[in-house]
């Protein structure tokens, strides 16, 4: 069985793209990862008060004030706001925004008492294609284009988050959750139902429009060996397919695992077993790995989901990027809502600040939104799309109000460079910055 691979073509079926339109504002994005270096400003194009065009839902070029797009492109004007390309969010799930910023539990007890049951009532058709459509607004509305999403066990709910995300335009990668043990039994499906419901969405989303299709073992507790042997036999049948899940966010769930799975070294070790590390694996977490782990992550060119909101939040540990870089191991960071307490990845950004910063690390600006926008788009293997503003990309793009309020107004007149107030910005703003959104070139009301 081999599906489709995805188009590449500027006019897939189902993506709805704007024809024409040249934006003019504050343009910036990464053209490398910074790494450590928060003078790496070679890494940042910005074009101040320029014009961003896109043409069939793809960046066309850009251009500099001066030199004015022709009188026949359509002109929006955004001066005097900041243009990035659309954050991408590697890892969060659709389903939790009904438990966001519930009390007082870890992640075991979270799944139990809050997780599990709001999963549940997605086994309801109107229940997911509402709570899916709520869900991709609320990414909108909070600057993210793009997204690796954790919907539920049921089919439905794959059918639901990808007619909404490509009612939207999105890009999207996501599948099934898969589990048939150590869950509720109503969130279980045997391995025979379960593989059929792949094969029918795989052959049904993967490659259809911006749509991608995420093999997804919630985590090894709740996969037995059967089920994850099917998931390599999948990623082995199917062309360009993903895979996501967790590892390693908590003290005993590593534990857990380690007692489930009592010959394999580690708990990253069990999906290296059964196939599923490779170029297009985002894991979240990743707190409690070991040296070996990380070597094996930079090896097979895995990607660690680094979720900082939802590891303050549940106290599951920190996350330590600079033992990443050492290993050569890929990181993009997530907001894992409903662990995680906002889905605008500035916030995430900024609780990444902190957990480095109590491990005395520094996270610079330049490096903090190449992990949102160009550094999750490679880690989804998808940098040729998403998260610049390079001839080809898809045009999708936030504009953002450099200041909500007097406070930060006056703290970013006082800024001395552009890191600076670009820090200064990430830190201080939120989803009241957003000002417009534009998805394949044409707006879209969050």
């Amino acid at each position: 069985m081999i599906a489709h691979s995805p188009s590449r073509s500027g006019t897939n079926v189902g993506t709805r793209v704007g024809e024409r339109v040249a934006l003019r504002g504050d343009l910036l994005y990464l053209r490398a990862d910074p790494g450590a270096n928060a003078d790496a400003a070679e890494c940042v194009h910005f074009e101040p008060d320029g014009w961003l065009l896109i043409e069939h839902g793809r960046v066309a070029g850009l251009l500099p004030a001066d030199r004015e797009p022709a009188a026949d492109w359509p002109r929006e004007d955004w001066r005097g706001r900041l243009l990035l390309p659309g954050f991408i969010d590697t890892h969060v799930h659709a389903p939790q925004l009904d438990v966001i910023g519930s009390f007082g539990t870890e992640l075991l007890q979270w799944l139990e008492r809050y997780t599990f049951p709001a999963e549940q009532r997605w086994a309801d058709q109107h229940h997911a294609e509402v709570g899916a459509r709520r869900f991709v607004r609320a990414l909108l509305a909070h600057g993210t284009t793009s997204a690796m999403v954790f919907p539920t066990v049921h089919r439905g709910s794959v059918d639901a988050l990808f007619a909404a995300g490509q009612e939207m335009g999105m890009c999207l990668v996501a599948g099934k959750v898969l589990m048939d043990r150590n869950a509720p039994q109503e969130l279980c499906d045997d391995i025979a139902w379960a593989e059929r419901d792949c094969v029918a969405l795989i052959e049904a989303w993967h490659g259809r429009g911006r749509m991608r299709y995420a093999l997804t073992p919630r985590f090894a507790p709740t996969s037995s060996d059967a089920q994850m042997e099917m998931c390599g036999r999948l990623l082995r049948d199917f062309d360009g397919l993903y895979v996501q899940t967790h590892v390693a966010e908590n003290q005993a769930e590593v534990r857990w695992v380690r007692d489930l799975y009592p010959n394999s070294r580690s708990y990253l070790d069990v999906y290296a077993g059964f196939g599923l590390l490779g170029r297009r694996s985002i894991l979240a977490h990743g707190i409690w790995l070991d040296e070996t782990d990380r070597a094996l992550l930079a090896e097979r060119g895995s990607t660690v989901a680094f979720s900082p909101s939802s590891n303050l939040f549940l106290g599951s540990g920190l996350f330590d990027w600079a033992r990443a870089d050492a290993a050569g191991m890929r990181v993009a960071v997530a907001s894992d809502v409903g662990g995680g307490t906002s889905l605008c990845q500035l916030r995430s950004l900024a609780d990444a600040y902190k957990v480095l910063a109590l491990q005395g690390q520094r996270l610079s600006a330049w490096r903090a939104l190449h992990a949102v926008t160009r550094g999750a788009a490679a880690a989804l293997d998808l940098e040729a799309e998403l998260g610049h503003f390079e001839p080809g990309a898809w045009g999708d793009v936030v504009v953002w109000d450099w200041a909500v309020g007097e406070v930060h107004a006056h703290r970013l007149g006082l800024a001395r460079d552009l890191h600076e107030r670009l820090f200064a910005w990430m830190t201080l703003a939120d989803e009241r910055n957003v000002a417009a959104v534009y998805v394949g070139g044409r707006r879209v009301d969050a």
